[in-house]
């Protein structure tokens, strides 16, 4: 009988988190749909567990119109009321207000940087984390945090910026030995970016 993958300790409590880790978290991501996307989950997790969002994940997909940046961005009042009735997603006002405005600084942002993956992968640290170090933010997410805040998104403190590094790929935190570690290694070499 074989042993089970080593996989990092902050996943084992539900397949859900498991697939999760082992498929996503980590892994390079360039799109700037997906990347909207995890931002504004992140932001949906402050105060929450991320298996909250997880299990809500796909009824934020539909409530925020795939995280279609130029759809979101036209969101508008009476969109607030339908998402506050919405039992499937996280009903926070500040949330999901922040997730409109962010929308239409992602409009703002690539108007000025040309995307927001080219705007994001900026701040990839100059060096590959050797591992996970326990902390909540870098100079890194620290860095974004304030430079997104001074474009006016809301909802980007550093330990919310880092969680979205993490996931998205910019820092790879899984722990030596895990058996995704050089997959999301070898998908970053393999990343091009688009200029």
């Amino acid at each position: 009988m074989s042993n089970p993958p080593i996989r990092c300790p902050w996943c084992l409590s539900s397949s859900l988190y498991q697939h999760y880790h082992d498929s996503e978290w980590g892994f390079p991501v360039s799109d700037d749909r997906r990347l909207f996307e995890k931002l504004c989950l992140e932001g949906f997790q402050a105060g929450l567990s991320w298996l909250t969002i997880l299990n809500k994940r796909e009824n934020f997909r539909r409530a925020f119109a795939n995280f279609e940046a130029e759809s979101v961005a036209r969101f508008d009042a009476s969109d607030v009321q339908r998402l506050l009735a919405d039992a499937g997603i996280v009903r926070h006002r500040s949330k999901i207000e922040s997730t409109i405005h962010n929308a239409r600084q992602v409009l703002a942002l690539r108007a000025s940087e040309g995307s927001l993956a080219a705007y994001v992968w900026r701040f990839e640290p100059a060096q590959a984390s050797a591992g996970p170090t326990g902390r909540s933010s870098s100079a890194e997410s620290t860095a974004m945090s304030r430079d997104l805040k001074r474009r006016g998104w809301r909802f980007v403190g550093p330990t919310t910026v880092y969680a979205f590094m993490q996931a998205m790929g910019l820092v790879n935190d899984h722990i030596p030995g895990c058996h995704v570690r050089q997959a999301a290694l070898d998908a970053r070499a393999a990343l091009q970016l688009k200029p």
